[in-house]
């Protein structure tokens, strides 16, 4: 996996740590989706099973297993339909990766919402063997935040009872939804927005025109990988879409039914998510203070839609109950 520059301090005190074998046995990556914490987590995992000093060599008989990757079949996907593991689980013995798992118990079989004990608890009877290749064994939890009660708890054991050579990797956007307990058992590392010249940048590496570049990362609010997926999934076009219905929601042109009932057909979540960027803008660009209570009361109502997404309800009755508050 290649690293971002704006990776590079978290990575030098990680590599100058295993320089001196003081390695913590359970890491927290964290900071906001779209920052590259899993491409991290993922070449730390291969610095930490390397055969060399120069970690990851990517040339030794470690790094070759690493790389060979799989998919399982059916693929595993998340609640927003992205692969669970975006590069394929690992061909090294001594690797694994935990995210979102088919349910083979239910009929049809269908995908976990959330990572489930079983899944916790297959991981910790594998942490108890041995080393196939003796160097150590790493695991990487992504998400973890989606981890459920019962998950928390059955990790949290494996957690304070660490083995020799043993190594969590635990990644996510939203570590509050984690225990207090699993967070302090974790060595936190923090990945924060870089530079708007180094976002830039490194867009423009990606193959993003300056000019796209820029109106991506004003619509990402600087974070530079949601930035290249909104440049390269037309999501600049969508945001457009979405401040218009705002606008005419405010205005009293289009009804809090009218956008609901288009918004629930395609990329809810995403629109939702626009919405409360929308709102965010305003906010920024107050004249009268006044208003500042209503925008804040909003942007807390919609991304309180977001969440509800994730449950039982109709799409289409989420979206309108928040609209209709905006609306009032």
């Amino acid at each position: 996996m290649t690293l971002a520059p704006w990776h590079a301090d978290n990575w030098q005190r990680l590599l100058a740590r295993r320089a001196q074998d003081r390695l913590p046995h359970a890491l927290l990556l964290c900071g906001a989706a779209g920052l590259g914490q899993r491409e991290f987590a993922e070449r730390l995992a291969a610095m930490i099973l390397c055969e060399r000093d120069d970690a990851p060599c990517g040339t030794c008989h470690a790094c070759h297993l690493y790389a060979q990757r799989f998919q399982r079949d059916p693929e595993e996907t998340r609640p927003d339909g992205m692969l669970s593991q975006p590069h394929g689980h690992p061909g090294h013995p001594d690797a694994r990766f935990v995210g979102h798992a088919l349910n083979e118990k239910s009929s049809p079989k269908k995908m976990y919402t959330e990572l489930t004990v079983d899944q916790i608890r297959d991981l910790s009877a594998w942490l108890v063997l041995p080393p196939q290749l003796g160097r150590a064994q790493v695991a990487l939890i992504d998400p973890a935040d989606e981890l459920n009660v019962a998950a928390s708890n059955a990790l949290l054991k494996t957690l304070e009872e660490p083995g020799e050579h043993r190594h969590l990797v635990l990644v996510s956007s939203r570590p509050a939804r984690l225990s207090a307990t699993i967070r302090s058992r974790c060595q936190r590392v923090e990945f924060h927005l870089p530079t708007r010249e180094q976002a830039q940048a490194w867009l423009t590496g990606q193959g993003v025109s300056a000019k796209v570049a820029g109106a991506a990362l004003d619509a990402a609010s600087g974070n530079p990988g949601l930035a290249l997926e909104l440049a390269k999934s037309g999501g600049l076009e969508l945001r457009a879409e979405v401040d218009a219905d705002m606008q005419a929601l405010r205005g009293g042109r289009a009804s809090p039914a009218q956008i609901a009932n288009r918004w629930s057909k395609s990329d809810p979540e995403r629109r939702l998510w626009f919405a409360a960027r929308h709102l965010q803008d305003r906010a920024r660009a107050l004249t009268a203070p006044v208003e500042l209570p209503k925008l804040a009361a909003g942007f807390d109502r919609i991304n309180r839609a977001r969440e509800q997404l994730r449950g039982p309800l109709r799409t289409e009755l989420v979206i309108l109950d928040a609209l209709a508050a905006l609306a009032a």
